[in-house]
């Protein structure tokens, strides 16, 4: 008597078990595909798809439970306006990848686009420059191009990149002092590495950690400068050299960079709202 209803389920839940079953192959191949089985998962769920991401507390021990800890809900906030604390949420979820640039990056996680306008905790950085090689790039070529590492494409990026820095280190504060110390400026330049760049700009360094370049596929956290790291992560859509030694990395897209390149395939501009943005459904350890 009441078998066709029954019969009228059977299509459903056929779909809702090819579903089920489409999610753990996600996850079982993502198990797979991991560089080491004991590494934390992070699966995010968006509205273009999944995102698989492995984490590697070895590297970046302190920013990647901080990672887990926000996406989880086991972060405290504080309200900026009130300064008190506010009860603990699963941070990411809701919020959108708000910068996208096609063949770059795809960027989310802001504190000023949480729509609770909440202040997180910002931490030092977790770099180790010796481990990518940095210490042995010269800064500029014996033809007196710089190394692609700087990305110095003018005069001005030389200036404020390089030669500010290396005049406050020395006390350098006017033109007759700049030039009456030319030629141990120019010597310094010669023994300039791209980490020692980088360290007059403020970064520093921790030789007991390993470290890995930022490739396609990358998750590293985005920042304002040296130790500045926060909730706001990115994915690098190809290998990029010039972010390599200055951005903490907190592991590796492993399935998904189709999601990922669909993600990256539509510009977003940071400063205005688009309802073509990826939605964050979710960010969840999955292991």
């Amino acid at each position: 008597m009441h078998q066709p209803y029954r019969h009228s389920l059977l299509p459903l839940i056929a779909l809702l078990s090819g579903l089920l079953n489409t999610a753990l192959a996600d996850t079982s191949s993502a198990l797979l595909a991991m560089e080491d089985p004991q590494n934390p998962l992070v699966l995010i769920s968006t509205s273009r798809g999944e995102i698989y991401i492995e984490l590697f507390p070895n590297e970046a021990p302190n920013n990647v439970q901080n990672f887990i800890a926000l996406a989880q809900g086991e972060k405290d906030f504080t309200n900026p306006d009130t300064g008190q604390p506010v009860q603990a949420r699963y941070y990411y979820n809701g919020m959108r990848f708000h910068r996208v640039v096609p063949g770059f990056v795809i960027q989310a996680g802001s504190q000023a686009k949480n729509p609770l306008g909440l202040q997180v905790e910002l931490l030092p950085d977790e770099i180790n420059a010796d481990a990518l090689g940095l210490d042995q790039i010269q800064a500029i070529n014996p033809d007196g191009s710089f190394a692609d590492q700087l990305n110095i494409e003018s005069k001005q990026d030389f200036h404020s990149e390089i030669l500010e820095p290396l005049y406050s280190r020395r006390n350098i504060a006017d033109v007759d002092t700049a030039l009456s110390r030319q030629y141990q400026t120019l010597e310094e330049l010669q023994d300039l590495t791209v980490k020692s760049v980088y360290e007059s700009q403020g970064y520093r360094y921790d030789s007991s950690l390993p470290s890995r370049a930022i490739l396609r596929g990358t998750v590293a956290l985005a920042n304002s400068g040296p130790d500045s790291n926060g909730p706001e992560f990115f994915i690098s859509l190809a290998d990029a050299p010039q972010l390599t030694g200055k951005y903490t990395v907190i592991g590796q897209v492993i399935e998904g960079q189709s999601v990922m390149d669909t993600i990256g395939s539509t510009a977003i501009d940071p400063d205005q709202f688009s309802s073509l943005s990826t939605l964050i459904y979710s960010v969840r350890q999955a292991n």
